[in-house]
């Protein structure tokens, strides 16, 4: 289940959640764009249900696309940074919640259900995604954007060791939608990022990632040290990979 530890981490990001993850704005086109293609919000009577919904990163980019986005998220915080509108229904609730109907949904039905970078804080995404896929209308898709199974991120050697061990496989997580009796497609598409080595210790050192939440400031630092060394010059360059997991129901 997600976990106590991780809604402390998402409440004491959530000031700086922006700050930390719109890179840019043609970051956020480019993934609002793949995450529009895919989930196929064609009408403007489409209902979405964004799970992990943050401030509404994305979310208010998707708006215009739908009449009604359920967004839920386990942290008050995040929701509470939500920008004011009808079409938005903020809701306190966590994945495994809302799979097992311990907190009911205001709709019978959904067109289109997203879980971007989400998937990796369950403990049973199989059982999650089973009980999610209740809820979408018929035609209706379940889209999960996560993270592959490694990185090329320019973090230290214990945070990227530490990454593998937890991120589930893409494969996997369609395999499990194909046993929700779901259609399942997978696919990679990736951005290039450049940041100054300051900025993406800055991000580093406010934990970014919820990887990040696993060391203790003496080891985040010591993890900073090891960066610098790695990385003399004045900015990093990498590319940021996804894995988008569809699956469409009959």
């Amino acid at each position: 289940m997600q976990s106590d530890a991780t809604r402390a981490h998402y409440e004491r990001l959530a000031d700086r959640y922006d700050e930390n993850w719109a890179y840019s704005s043609t970051f956020i086109a480019w993934m609002t764009e793949n995450i529009l293609k895919r989930i196929n919000l064609t009408s403007e009577i489409s209902r979405l249900l964004d799970i992990g919904c943050g401030t509404g990163l994305y979310t208010r980019n998707l708006e215009n696309h739908t009449s009604i986005t359920v967004c839920a998220d386990l942290s008050p915080a995040m929701l509470r940074q939500l920008p004011a509108s009808e079409r938005l229904i903020p809701l306190v609730a966590t994945a495994e919640e809302l799979a097992a109907g311990r907190i009911r949904l205001p709709h019978d039905g959904y067109d289109a259900i997203l879980m971007k970078e989400v998937i990796h804080h369950l403990d049973d995404p199989a059982q999650v995604l089973y009980g999610l896929s209740r809820y979408l209308k018929p035609g209706g898709r379940i889209l999960v954007v996560m993270l592959p199974s490694a990185i090329d991120y320019p973090l230290f050697g214990a945070a990227l060791n530490l990454f593998r061990e937890r991120q589930p496989a893409p494969e996997d997580i369609a395999s499990a939608m194909r046993g929700a009796g779901l259609r399942t497609e997978l696919a990679y598409d990736e951005f290039p990022l450049t940041f100054t080595v300051e900025r993406y210790l800055q991000m580093v050192r406010s934990r970014y990632m919820s990887l990040l939440a696993s060391f203790d400031d003496a080891e985040l630092e010591a993890g900073i040290s090891e960066i610098r060394r790695a990385h003399p010059g004045p900015e990093v360059r990498f590319s940021d990979r996804f894995a988008f997991v569809l699956g469409v129901k009959a």
